[in-house]
């Protein structure tokens, strides 16, 4: 997206916390980069928001920009305010639901308050999925004509590109990645692989992800250790780089609750690897289903074992057939610059109408 804009002859302020992922400055050294301090993304006291949304205030005064592009839910509902208050042509990113979504309570309502308070103030809004636009749209959140919807956030297909495996042992793999979350469907796919091991020895499956204790629907730590001392799977622990796993796993398993759109997928896709993921939103428009993978219902470990076990019945070829279409479905779709132009043409059409 920066090379994109910058492409185009824009100049870039980046507006976020100094982490870890402010690597893209040694590529992109013309861009300015403002610290934020007070996004807190789990919290849910009115006061640190408050602060948020002053903070964001005052970094768009000073810096003037001609369009503000936000990301995630407290950018785009506290930015989005700041940026109306100063009267600043906004655009905002929905890059997923998250928690207040998929569980009822006092924070969905809230939640939901205050994206409706500030849609008002973005001129147009981006959603990685259309059930996502569908939901905002007939929950009275958003106005339909300031709705867009594309695939997810992109991936760069040439950094996950294909790779042959390089364990040579005979057993088929499947693997979860992502944060160890109930809503991602980690307890299904445990226990689907207890009941699919128990028939077939003759597989592995493969746990690869961190806590995310700040999560309210964060895996407990009891249970993670029972699934460590589990025979019947492999916790690999996290890591950054997951191209060397993705690569020696046959089969990419999600079985999420609901997503923004899954980035998982996408890199599976973008490595040739089939992937299985649920009949949910931001998941189910990932895959051309019994072409690319399978799709299996929400929260169903017993649908997630029979399609374990139909993988299995698969060729090899037919593995190997079934990657191929989701390397092409990857690169034609999910390519990390044609979604970038996809949003840049937004960004455009709305700075020109500012």
């Amino acid at each position: 997206m920066i090379r994109r804009l910058l492409a185009n002859g824009y100049r870039i302020t980046v507006v976020a916390p100094v982490d870890e992922y402010i690597r893209y400055r040694e590529d992109f050294p013309e861009l300015d980069h403002v610290g934020l301090h007070q996004l807190d993304r789990d919290s849910t006291n009115p006061w640190q928001d408050f602060r948020l949304w002053d903070e964001l205030r005052h970094i768009y005064r000073r810096i003037k920009p001609d369009v503000v592009l936000h990301y995630t839910v407290k950018a785009n509902i506290y930015g989005g305010l700041a940026a109306g208050v100063l009267g600043i042509p906004s655009i905002a990113v929905v890059t997923g639901l998250g928690y207040p979504f998929i569980h009822n309570g006092l924070i969905r309502k809230v939640t939901r308050n205050l994206y409706r308070m500030s849609n008002r103030f973005h001129e147009k809004v981006v959603f990685e999925n259309n059930d996502d636009l569908k939901l905002f749209v007939e929950s009275d959140l958003i106005d339909g004509d300031k709705g867009i919807a594309i695939l997810g956030c992109g991936v760069d297909t040439t950094y996950y590109e294909p790779r042959a495996k390089t364990n040579q042992q005979d057993k088929v793999i499947f693997t979860f990645v992502g944060r160890l979350l109930y809503d991602k469907g980690v307890r299904e796919f445990v226990h689907a692989a207890k009941t699919v091991r128990s028939q077939l020895p003759n597989t592995e499956f493969w746990l690869l992800g961190e806590l995310d204790t700040e999560n309210p629907s964060s895996v407990k730590e009891k249970d993670l250790i029972e699934w460590v001392k589990d025979p019947n799977i492999y916790y690999l622990g996290s890591k950054k780089d997951v191209r060397s796993t993705l690569a020696n796993s046959d089969c990419i398993v999600l079985p999420s609750y609901r997503e923004g759109f899954s980035r998982v997928l996408m890199e599976a896709m973008s490595m040739s690897r089939p992937v299985i993921t649920t009949r949910t939103p931001g998941c189910s428009e990932a895959v051309d289903e019994n072409q690319t993978g399978f799709l299996v219902p929400v929260g169903d470990a017993q649908a997630l074992a029979k399609t374990f076990i139909q993988f299995l019945d698969m060729s090899s070829e037919e593995r190997t057939e079934m990657g191929e279409k989701a390397r092409e479905k990857a690169m034609r779709d999910f390519d990390d610059k044609v979604v970038a132009d996809r949003i840049a043409d937004v960004v455009e059409s709305v700075w020109l109408a500012g």
